[in-house]
């Protein structure tokens, strides 16, 4: 299991980085003190003590907010998923978990090993559940009610460009073809089993000059996986991957990477270019749309405030 040092970092990281905007509830236990009631649902003192544990590992600099700053932000937490239900809204256990689970594979761990890793700095995993839980359902909220006010325009993307002086004309993406190609490995096999498909897959590697002639080769060779080929922009791929795929000639396997399937390659068998979804555009529409989304977001949390009703017991 990772380290202290690690433990923080990983927690920091996802939180940070992937639910950071999230709202966080912690179900209420019925000993709990309550110390503030928002439109009927009460906030306690441990969901205070755990949204602070949160916001401080969650933070660069580990700097704790200040009380009244995380008993807003559980008011918010609470008002957004009452709005929700009002137009019959409400996230499924099973986006909640998935949501959960992505974070943990971003670690390369287990959804018990990041539970774990929570827990050992004072944080429950249903805490950060219902914290994904009130962000998901806020998002997917402003989505619907403001879906023909958030929509990006080619034009909007145009003027974007001009305005960080880059032009339409040089910014290039591709259109990749590829074709997923896995050695399986037995379930449970050891370092030196995993290790020698590894050198199997090098070597298959190193034989692959076409897609005709090396997928053929590799289809009549046993225990390998030929998958459907897979269509990808490299506005989709993360930058290290649109760099490997970019520099790859045509005809030729990526390097080989063990999977819980296997070990996996990709052969790129088509790559054109494009200049309808690039990744330069894509960051910039992703760019209009988060701006677009905040301002939204926050105009509606504010009316919500407006008409809450909310009463301090202490």
């Amino acid at each position: 299991m990772p380290g202290k040092s690690v433990k923080l970092r990983s927690v920091r990281l996802l939180l940070a980085g992937a639910i950071v905007a999230f709202a966080f509830a912690v179900p209420s236990s019925g000993h709990a003190q309550v110390v503030v009631v928002a439109n009927g649902s009460p906030i306690t003192e441990i969901d205070i003590q755990q949204r602070t544990k949160l916001l401080i590992t969650s933070t660069p600099n580990h700097k704790a907010p200040s009380r009244q700053e995380v008993i807003n932000d559980l008011i918010d937490d609470r008002l957004k998923i009452a709005k929700a239900k009002t137009y019959s809204f409400e996230v499924g256990e099973d986006e909640v978990d998935s949501a959960f689970e992505s974070m943990a594979k971003r670690q390369h761990i287990t959804p018990q090993q990041f539970t774990q890793v929570l827990e050992r700095s004072g944080i429950s995993a249903s805490a950060v559940k219902a914290r994904i839980r009130a962000e998901l359902t806020w998002t997917q909220l402003i989505r619907g009610k403001y879906s023909s006010s958030l929509q990006i325009g080619d034009s909007d993307v145009a003027n974007a460009l001009r305005g960080r002086n880059e032009s339409e004309s040089t910014t290039t993406g591709y259109i990749y073809k590829l074709y997923p190609v896995t050695l399986v490995v037995d379930r449970g096999s050891n370092e030196a089993a995993i290790e020698a498909k590894r050198r199997e897959a090098e070597n298959l590697r190193g034989r692959f000059a076409s897609c005709n002639e090396g997928l053929a080769m590799t289809r009549a060779l046993r225990d390998v996986a030929v998958r459907e080929p897979i269509t990808r922009s490299s506005a989709d791929l993360a930058p290290q991957l649109r760099d490997l795929l970019g520099n790859m000639q045509v005809g030729h396997l990526t390097t080989p990477e063990v999977t819980q399937q296997g070990v996996q390659m990709f052969a790129l068998c088509e790559k054109k270019e494009t200049k309808l979804d690039t990744p330069v555009k894509r960051e910039v529409r992703e760019e209009l749309f988060t701006k677009k989304f905040e301002a939204e977001a926050k105009k509606f949390l504010e009316e919500i405030r407006k008409s809450a009703m909310i009463e301090y017991k202490q």
